[in-house]
């Protein structure tokens, strides 16, 4: 009996002792000092100038932080910016013994002139975008060639007889031949990462007595945006701040070429809850072509300009802000309500998410602009681009409208779009050492 009662309370004892030390571990980073050092980050990102604080925790009175050379400045005890571009350490001492250090990347200053003007855009598809199937009334009834060959909406069209197809003018005079020679087509086309060879039979319309292939096929693309930004060294450009996808196949458009030129904003659908507004524009690609469009990304598109553009509101270059250094609060957006006056508008930050690798919707911006309210509704189609500045920097661009309450929307940080310009924001090297 007491050697049953020695086990039993073994067993409590081990049980409790277990329970006392998970809560123990429970509470660790609950505990304030241990929580404070929990919260010092291994590695900081920032630019080499005195308007980008790198900002610290603090440890008490007891333990000072200090920079390992003289390439970092004290603002105060917490508070240091970097004197020039390249990697540093700052360092947590108590009784002169290191505790923790902050690798820190000093990046070169990055200035862009932000935009706000409204632009019209046309995307030339690589190849033809196939956007629909259709049947053609032929001797042996209703068939349709493409949709026997296995061509689905979505596909691009590459090659036809091993000649490349660059758009819609290429592909009838190939079908007309192959049609009155009886000869099936050996057809190349791309699904999404695949390349997919096939072949297809053209049909004569027993109506019209055209050879038809059965698709419904496109390419170009065209639409109104908003330029987000330029760099005036390079010329290089950013505008939209998401990709754009073809209307009927809702995939995003992969393109050979493109241009953007100058629209006139005529009027205003306003926005209400369950339906986005649109601006209303006229362009003409006939017009003057202010730029190219090289690049269609989750980030934008993105090109070269011709000449140089202005806003009226900030025509000189502008420091950018890294996603961290964006903050909760008062920001302004760029953009137009009519013709092509760019104004400025007020907006609050209402969340911005710190991102160490490209990612999309990292902010969520409300409009409080009383005059943009009563004349948008809020966020609109065709507003998508509209930079964001906050403290006198570039920190993004407006993108999406959120649909059950169209005053607020997602933006995208601006550190992202650059990257698409081929401007290296982010020290790889750094990343790679926190990692």
């Amino acid at each position: 009996m007491r050697r049953v009662n020695w086990v039993k309370y073994h067993q409590t004892f081990r049980l409790l002792t277990g329970i006392l030390l998970l809560i123990a571990i429970l509470a660790v980073p609950f505990i304030a000092p241990v929580n404070q050092y929990l919260s010092i980050p291994n590695q900081v990102t920032a630019f080499d100038n005195a308007s980008s604080p790198i900002n610290v925790p603090a440890l008490g009175d007891n333990v000072s932080v200090n920079t390992s050379g003289n390439s970092l400045q004290a603002i105060d005890s917490t508070e240091f910016y970097a004197k020039e571009p390249g990697n540093h350490e700052l360092i947590y001492e108590a009784a002169g013994m290191p505790i923790k250090k902050v690798d820190v990347s000093a990046l070169e200053d990055i200035e862009v002139i932000p935009g706000g003007q409204s632009i019209g855009v046309q995307l030339h598809t690589l190849g033809v975008l196939v956007v629909g199937h259709h049947q053609i009334k032929g001797e042996n009834g209703m068939v349709s060639p493409g949709e026997d060959a296995n061509i689905e909406v979505g596909d691009v069209i590459l090659e036809i007889n091993g000649e490349e197809v660059k758009e819609m003018e290429d592909v009838k005079p190939v079908v007309e031949e192959a049609g009155e020679n009886d000869e099936k087509m050996d057809v190349k086309v791309k699904r999404d990462d695949e390349t997919i060879k096939t072949t297809l039979d053209p049909v004569k319309d027993a109506e019209e007595g055209d050879y038809r292939i059965g698709l419904y096929i496109r390419d170009s693309a065209a639409g109104i945006g908003t330029m987000t930004f330029y760099d005036p060294e390079t010329k290089n450009y950013g505008a939209l701040g998401h990709v754009i996808s073809d209307m009927d196949t809702q995939k995003p458009i992969e393109i050979h070429n493109g241009s953007i030129v100058r629209s006139n904003v005529t009027s205003i659908e306003k926005g209400n809850h369950g339906t986005p507004g649109e601006k209303q524009a006229k362009f003409s690609m006939q017009d003057e072509k202010i730029g190219s469009i090289t690049k269609n990304s989750p980030f934008g598109i993105f090109g070269e300009l011709n000449k140089p553009i202005k806003n009226g509101e900030y025509d000189e270059p502008m420091p950018i802000a890294l996603s961290h250094e964006v903050k909760e609060g008062p920001a302004k957006i760029l953009t137009v309500l009519e013709g092509e006056e760019v104004k400025e508008f007020d907006v609050k930050v209402v969340s911005s998410v710190p991102q160490k690798f490209p990612a999309k919707k990292g902010m969520v911006v409300q409009i409080t602009d009383e005059e943009l309210l009563n004349e948008t509704g809020g966020i609109v189609q065709g507003m998508s681009g509209s930079p964001i500045i906050q403290d006198g920097k570039v920190i993004g661009a407006v993108t999406h409208v959120f649909v059950n309450d169209p005053t607020s929307g997602y933006g995208v940080h601006i550190e992202w779009m650059l990257q698409e310009t081929g401007v290296e924001v982010e020290d790889k090297e750094g990343q790679d050492q926190a990692s």
